[in-house]
């Protein structure tokens, strides 16, 4: 069985994405959640934060987060897309917990085995696409923000009026993670 860990960026604990969420956790055995609006996530780095080197020491906060990765198998991002990207929160978080001499600089955090990002939009995917938006994202999310830091990663977008199908893949997706070893 898998160690999953989610961070979650809403500020509403209704709607959609809260919705999406709750498949996805409802296909796993067992997972930790970091929800970054309901523990009021920090998410502009310090200039201290900024300026630290790989030997000084992280905030707690930013500790407790490496700490929940470094302890996965799996982890899953589930957020909105706002102006074609995640929400600032999350955008901070990876600002702060991919910090110099753990994320990179060297590297010494374990890569996951996978990571999964499941994010909502208002526009179907291949709207996203022909706009040019999803290859973006895409590139941004996969290829820069976990980039080595997984050897697999997916993203899932899940937009447009299909709500019950939605939801669907979203379980289906926390299922098929039970199955990473």
């Amino acid at each position: 069985m898998s160690r999953v860990h989610v961070v979650y960026a809403h500020p509403s604990p209704d709607g959609f994405t809260r919705e999406v969420l709750d498949a996805f956790l409802g296909g796993l055995s067992a997972y930790t959640l970091s929800d970054l609006y309901q523990a009021g996530f920090p998410a502009v780095m310090s200039a201290a934060e900024y300026a630290r080197t790989a030997a000084d020491p992280v905030p707690a906060d930013v500790a407790a987060e490496q700490d929940r990765l470094a302890a996965a198998d799996v982890w899953a991002f589930v957020y909105p897309v706002w102006w074609a990207d995640c929400p600032a929160i999350l955008k901070g978080w990876f600002d702060r917990v991919w910090t110099v001499g753990w994320a990179y600089q060297p590297m010494t955090v374990r890569p996951a085995k996978r990571a999964i990002v499941l994010c909502t939009a208002g526009y179907r995917v291949e709207e996203l696409q022909a706009a040019g938006h999803y290859q973006a994202m895409r590139a941004v999310m996969i290829d820069d923000r976990i980039g080595a830091r997984a050897e697999s990663a997916e993203f899932v977008v899940l937009g447009g009026p299909d709500r019950a199908a939605h939801l669907e893949r979203a379980a289906a997706l926390g299922r098929s993670v039970q199955a990473v070893t």
